[in-house]
């Protein structure tokens, strides 16, 4: 893997100590995602393919998870960058191939120490009172920096904490009908309530709806897991359901990980146009969701769900 940094927007990494900042600032990223990271960094511009991941950071001897394990790291990169993945600012994921860093990349020239060093060993000798009164000026300024650099760390770990955007996950929403063709349906209708949420959300929230975990059947489902793996602070959930010659849909907001059920969308309608009912639920469930993840990260108080 090449090493060196590489700057792009406000971020710079390391690939040799696998340090990503944001503005100067370190960001946390666990060891793997930062492997994953650096080769996409390595390769910015070119789809690099799950498989050569799989290679590069666990080896053909490794026996993990190898679909979970990628899409975790890929949940802690966009993280960690703030990005999005059905709005990509940063990396594309191309499906069924792989991942595509797709930001303009600059590699970033090593700092010149040694040229630095010998220039200063070859500078005129300083007169010692003179020199004395250098060094009492540059230890009154080293401490007034280090104030500065303290209270400005403090300040920026609060700045950096007070933007950080909840994250919201789309769990495949269930066809509880007996008919299996709903299953499409069902399919449809939740990618359109990420592409809702996400139109709506103004950068005031993040949208997961594409993580392998958020697709596994509902018996299978761990709210935990989701808000762990993802570090997703709410989780939507959905049902289509016969109700006689209607069809129902349900939809849960839930925060996380306390799995307090903050808001539920009721709709009952006879699928004459499935594209329509498919617009007309996403749209009431962006428009009621949106709303209140706002609120509700912001320690807004909300009013209590409906019962139905």
């Amino acid at each position: 893997m090449t090493a060196g940094r590489f700057r792009f927007g406000i971020f710079e990494f390391d690939a040799v100590t696998k340090e990503l900042r944001r503005d100067g600032a370190l960001v946390r990223l666990q060891p793997q995602p930062a492997q994953v990271l650096a080769c996409l960094l390595a390769r910015a511009g070119e789809v690099v393919s799950r498989e050569e991941l799989r290679q590069a950071i666990w080896g053909s001897e490794t026996f993990v998870d190898f679909d979970r394990g990628l899409n975790f790291c890929m949940g802690q990169i966009r993280s960690a960058l703030d990005d999005d993945s059905v709005t990509p600012r940063y990396i594309r994921t191309i499906p069924k191939r792989g991942y595509q860093f797709i930001a303009p990349v600059e590699r970033v020239p090593e700092r010149m120490g040694e040229s630095a060093e010998e220039s200063r060993s070859s500078a005129s000798p300083v007169p010692s009172k003179r020199k004395f009164s250098a060094i009492a000026a540059w230890a009154c300024a080293g401490v007034l920096v280090l104030a500065f650099a303290i209270a400005g760390g403090y300040w920026l770990r609060s700045w950096q904490s007070s933007r950080r955007r909840p994250i919201v996950a789309v769990a495949r929403f269930d066809n509880e009908t007996s008919d299996p063709a709903m299953s499409r349906f069902a399919d449809a209708l939740t990618d359109n309530v990420v592409q809702q949420l996400t139109s709506m959300s103004e950068g005031r929230y993040a949208v997961i709806g594409n993580a392998s975990i958020l697709r596994v059947p509902r018996d299978q489902r761990n709210l935990l897991t989701i808000s762990s793996s993802l570090h997703a602070t709410y989780v939507v959930l959905g049902q289509v359901q016969s109700n006689g010659a209607q069809m129902r849909i349900l939809v849960h907001l839930i925060r996380l990980p306390d799995q307090t059920h903050l808001w539920v969308t009721r709709m009952d309608r006879t699928i004459t146009d499935p594209l329509s009912v498919e617009s007309e639920a996403a749209e009431k469930v962006g428009a009621a969701f949106s709303t209140r993840v706002v609120k509700d990260s912001s320690g807004t108080r909300l009013p209590e769900a409906p019962s139905h």
